[in-house]
């Protein structure tokens, strides 16, 4: 698909063809002496935009003139504060705005979903995910079967990969699904494996649950802002993800959440009940008795984060530019020769565990080193280049598309090939 050579002005002709690549400019980036670092960590922790300071500083001068009138006056009345990300959120997800909301953090709106759609019975309880989720998603899972008194280790199914691969085949999904059948009680999956990097096929999985009458849930910190989504044409039943990976929002920013209409715009839907889900008509009534928007944001339970939401309105207000359409077009190309220009290093021994198909993956590739790993991650960030490690052997290298360039790519390789 695409002609790569290990010459920089591959590098250079694909950067200048690149209509996003203005956005560059458009964030802080941290340095190496006086020059910006190579940044791939974007699946961890992205970029400040630019703009974020001037942002902060808008409400910062709206609390200060004009206190709590804040609320329904000034630039952006902090009532409908997190109504402010839904329009641009709605489009990356693939998702009508009424099911979109956010508020919190990950993993307390897994807490808060899960506790809405796992309804075990003593015949339907199971719950399947993948071996090797992400700590926080184990976690939940684990407390979630506790708490209506069932043994985490009967309950929950565990899918892992074929000896000797790395990545889970979807028919082995699908066929646990189908033997758990009626005993399925929920589907929980990360759309994106934090240490494989494996983008798992989220419309089967889907299919796949509703027919054994099973709810489908995923989480989506590693797809949020990476890969665009269709939610509600999936018939996903519910999804959370976090805003401080690929949505560039900061450290500890508020978090997403899409309901399907199908049960957001239905009132008895269960879940845990705040003032700010309330219904806007009575909820200044003050009065008893808990009345829902039907929206997702029937499940907001506190008042509005407004400094934890600010980063994200204004990164948002970067990705509505771009387009998350265009954002995977430009990643696919990017993620493409990133993993050509690594395949010519034959003096580092690693392995890509990421799938090689690209509709199996987003931005990031894990590179899977038997030994030295650590040792060589340090020495790649002592060199300039931020990447992460995951335990046991794994360096994570994710080149974001909204602020790499396809010379960033090259710079890496450049130093990989020379220093390592």
């Amino acid at each position: 698909m695409f002609a790569f050579t290990t010459e920089r002005s591959y590098a250079q002709g694909a950067d200048a063809a690149d209509l996003l690549a203005g956005f560059k400019k458009e964030f802080h980036f941290p340095k190496k002496g006086d020059q910006d670092v190579i940044y791939f960590c974007g699946n961890s922790l992205g970029l400040q935009p630019r703009s974020v300071s001037s942002a902060i500083e808008t409400e910062l001068n709206t609390w200060r003139d004009l206190a709590v009138g804040g609320y329904f006056n000034g630039t952006n009345p902090w009532l409908y504060y997190h109504q402010f990300c839904i329009p641009t959120l709605a489009k990356m997800m693939g998702a009508n705005e009424n099911e979109i909301t956010v508020m919190n953090a990950l993993t307390v709106n897994l807490h808060l979903l899960m506790l809405s759609f796992y309804k075990p019975t003593t015949s339907r309880y199971k719950v399947i995910m993948e071996a090797g989720a992400f700590p926080s998603d184990q976690y939940a899972v684990e407390t979630l079967v506790k708490h209506f008194g069932f043994d985490p280790n009967d309950t929950i199914i565990e899918i892992a990969p074929r000896a000797g691969e790395k990545t889970l085949r979807t028919e082995d999904i699908l066929a646990t699904i189908q033997s758990t059948g009626d005993a399925l009680a929920m589907v929980l999956f990360g759309g994106i494996n934090y240490y494989t990097g494996q983008l798992f096929d989220l419309t089967s999985i889907t299919k796949a649950a509703h027919a054994v009458g099973a709810i489908a849930g995923f989480d989506l910190a590693h797809v949020a802002g990476n890969v665009p989504m269709q939610l509600h044409d999936w018939q996903v039943d519910f999804a959370v993800w976090c805003s401080y990976k690929y949505l560039n929002a900061g450290p500890g920013a508020v978090g997403g959440v899409f309901v399907h209409e199908k049960h957001a715009g239905n009132a008895d839907t269960p879940r845990l009940a705040g003032w700010w889900g309330n219904d806007e008509k009575s909820r200044f009534k003050m009065e008893k008795g808990f009345i829902p928007k039907t929206d997702a944001s029937g499940w907001n339970i506190s008042t509005s984060q407004v400094f934890n939401t600010v980063a994200l309105k204004a990164s948002l207000e970067l990705f509505e530019k771009a387009g998350i359409e265009n954002l995977r077009k430009k990643s696919l190309h990017l993620t493409a020769y990133l993993e050509y220009l690594l395949k010519q290093l034959p003096q580092l021994n690693f392995e890509i565990i990421t799938p090689t198909d690209p509709k199996q993956r987003g931005a990031q590739l894990c590179l899977y080193f038997k030994e030295r790993g650590k040792e060589i991650h340090d020495k790649m960030i002592s060199s300039g280049i931020i990447v992460d490690y995951r335990e046991p052997g794994v360096i994570r290298v994710a080149p974001a598309p909204m602020y790499c360039s396809f010379e960033d790519v090259y710079r890496f390789y450049e130093i990989l090939k020379t220093n390592f």
